[in-house]
């Protein structure tokens, strides 16, 4: 068990038992993720699934009228390919690469055909399903509940998570296609957070000065969803 975790940073991978990794192991291959790549498009067969071990990928809604949203994000605590183990096969939305790293890619039929081998491979997927479902949730209710300076606060926290470090690389055309909202609106939020002393923004990227003082800025958004996780795959 032991080795498994030492050769991953992904936590659903690392947490696999040896019999269980084993499995997979013959199908995982090392690949990088760069800007913008897309990992699945919406409406057609998922052909990989990924699991991060660097970098953000973003899930996004596109509606009529081209109004687009993020809808969940997805580092190293977790895979792609929801609707592969949902038995959906495809999306109606696409995951994208938002901040280049990379990750273990598997065909969607290879991670299928371990599954029907393995119940507790099974669970595993479906237990990271349900905290992806999760994060969903508390999604939508701080995108109609919450004020864009809040909803802003959480995404930080949540992209912090998934980083090595206090420094968020984003762009302003991201952050506002995340948020939901004009990028005016991104600039006004982040200098709003900027003058409370919790961030330091620059061109590109986001400096998290004050975790404790974000959280408190996320007024409530920010921790169901982690904590959810961590009961499901606790160490």
């Amino acid at each position: 068990m032991q080795a498994v975790r030492d050769k991953f940073r992904n936590r659903i991978l690392a947490c696999l038992t040896p019999a269980d990794f084993a499995l997979l192991k013959h199908g995982l291959s090392l690949v990088d993720l760069p800007v913008r790549k897309l990992l699945e498009v919406r409406g057609r067969r998922i052909e990989h699934v990924y699991f991060l071990e660097s970098g953000l990928a973003s899930v996004v809604v596109t509606g009529a009228g081209h109004h687009s949203l993020e809808v969940g994000m997805i580092g190293r605590e977790g895979m792609t390919g929801l609707s592969v183990i949902l038995a959906a096969e495809r999306s109606p939305n696409e995951t994208f690469i938002q901040s280049s790293g990379e990750g273990w890619r598997i065909a969607a039929d290879d991670l299928l055909a371990a599954t029907e081998k393995s119940p507790s491979l099974r669970n595993i997927f479906l237990r990271h399903g349900h905290a992806v479902l999760t994060q969903m949730a508390f999604t939508a209710l701080s995108n109609g509940s919450y004020k864009i300076e809040e909803r802003l606060a959480r995404w930080l926290l949540m992209a912090q998570d998934r980083s090595d470090g206090p420094v968020v690389y984003l762009t302003h055309e991201f952050l506002s296609v995340m948020l939901g909202v004009r990028r005016p609106g991104v600039t006004a939020a982040l200098g709003d957070l900027e003058k409370t002393g919790v961030i330091s923004a620059q061109r590109g990227s986001v400096t998290v000065l004050n975790r404790a003082g974000l959280e408190d800025a996320a007024n409530g958004g920010y921790g169901a969803p982690e904590a959810e996780y961590e009961r499901l795959f606790e160490a």
